[in-house]
């Protein structure tokens, strides 16, 4: 029997293989080291691929494209579930999809250096250090600040717990939030009007949907006063990129840090790159050494899991009458060994 062949898509860093043993697999694997967004070049990359990995949502998985992958069995996305992938489509096709375990806690991590960046214009005043001046602004600090955030979920209040560390004021909202889930976090809930014209500092911790759409645009923008910080790290639509474009070259706001994009890769000519008081990273919220290496141990097992006929962390139905069986009617292994 052939090789299993598995492919990781987005392997950016070109670290996938390093960050776990992929030779208990006995299979053929290859990464893609950069994003793919033309279905036809990517259905000649996965065309022969028995199992396609995905690194979070980078790359959309719909129902065209996997129409397009006949030999594609498995399905395995890192984090415990991915909006990109058509979990029907996926189930229809007899496709199964396995997720991974997730640390939210380094983009807490990755919020709190972008806001004290920020604050104290790190880039800006290394930058100048590098030409030969000396001290060219002034930085602000976070004690005695209100810190606003758009969301209270697991990153949401390891933030609050940070910012209690920094003496501040923590106020919170989002659509369901309680006054008794805010106070166990050591926020105060409020308004979204409120929190807006109050926060020294907004940071956005929402998950993306149709209620979070473009929840702040022009209007909760001009609610900020001009001191004010916007911070988001969760999921680029959330904001309306030409609303925040407006703000920061109108001073309505003092500056923002963005980690997320509409578009990702960012395209060449992206509004935000041009646009000033901004500090930007390429969505590295979750790209670290010890989530990687969760990522893909997880994937590993998955794949071995999966390959023995007892697939584990299932996040879809690959047939209306529960998982496949280890076996089909006629004895054989249900789908390639991984020997």
């Amino acid at each position: 029997m052939s090789r299993m062949k598995v492919v990781v898509l987005d392997d950016y860093q070109q670290v996938a293989l390093d960050c776990a043993d992929w030779s208990r697999l006995g299979a053929d694997v290859s990464t893609l080291t950069r994003h793919v967004d033309d279905h036809d070049e990517l259905v000649e990359e996965l065309r022969d691929a028995d199992v396609v990995v995905v690194m979070r949502e980078r790359t959309p998985i719909p129902a065209g494209l996997l129409d397009r992958l006949p030999n594609l069995r498995l399905l395995v996305t890192t984090a415990p579930y991915n909006k990109s992938i058509d979990m029907a489509a996926a189930t229809e096709r007899g496709v199964t999809v396995c997720g991974t375990r997730g640390s939210k806690l380094s983009t807490a991590e990755h919020t709190w250096g972008l806001i004290l960046a920020m604050l104290r214009d790190v880039p800006g005043e290394q930058e100048s250090l590098r030409s030969g001046d000396w001290q060219r602004g002034l930085g602000t600090t976070l004690h005695g600040k209100t810190l606003g955030l758009l969301g209270l979920g697991t990153v949401g209040a390891q933030m609050a717990r940070v910012a209690r560390a920094f003496e501040m004021d923590v106020l919170a909202w989002s659509p369901n939030l309680t006054a008794v889930r805010a106070k166990e976090c050591g926020a105060t809930l409020v308004g979204k009007e409120e929190l807006l014209g109050t926060s020294d500092v907004v940071s956005v911790h929402l998950v993306l949907g149709p209620r979070s759409r473009n929840l702040i645009s022009r209007a909760e923008l001009a609610l900020m006063h001009p001191r004010a910080y916007l911070v988001n790290t969760s999921r680029g639509p959330i904001v309306d990129t030409a609303a925040l474009t407006d703000a920061l070259r109108d001073g309505t706001i003092a500056g923002a840090a963005v980690d997320v994009f509409d578009v990702e890769p960012i395209p060449p000519g992206h509004p935000l790159l041009s646009t000033p008081h901004t500090l930007l990273t390429p969505h590295i919220g979750y790209v670290t050494v010890e989530d990687y290496r969760l990522f893909f141990g997880d994937v590993v097992e998955d794949i071995a899991a999966w390959a023995a006929g007892a697939p584990i962390r299932v996040v879809n139905d690959p047939r209306p009458d529960g998982p496949l069986p280890a076996h089909s009617e006629t004895g054989e292994p249900r789908g390639p060994t991984p020997h």
